[in-house]
């Protein structure tokens, strides 16, 4: 897990051209939007965008989508409950 946390840390920076952000930097509990990283509803849609290019996930459920960004965390369980292997 600590591998795909890792992982999706560096390419959320690479998705979301946050060229002064290391993945070190990015606490992998601390929320995504408003307080953690402060990304936004555009952001938001450049992750959903990563989810299916890079893991095949299709997400349908606009509700389920607050718990799935949550942090990093949140994203790399969902991600490795449901990316086509």
């Amino acid at each position: 897990m600590e591998e795909l946390i890792l992982k999706l840390k560096q390419q959320i920076i690479e998705a979301l051209n946050l060229e002064e952000v290391k993945p070190e930097d990015i606490d992998t509990d601390a929320p995504l939007f408003v307080d953690g990283l402060g990304l936004d509803s555009i952001d938001a849609l450049e992750l959903v965008i990563l989810l299916e290019r890079e893991y095949g996930i299709r997400l349908e459920d606009p509700k389920a989508n607050k718990e799935i960004f949550k942090s990093v965390r949140t994203m790399a369980e969902f991600i490795d409950k449901n990316r086509q292997k």
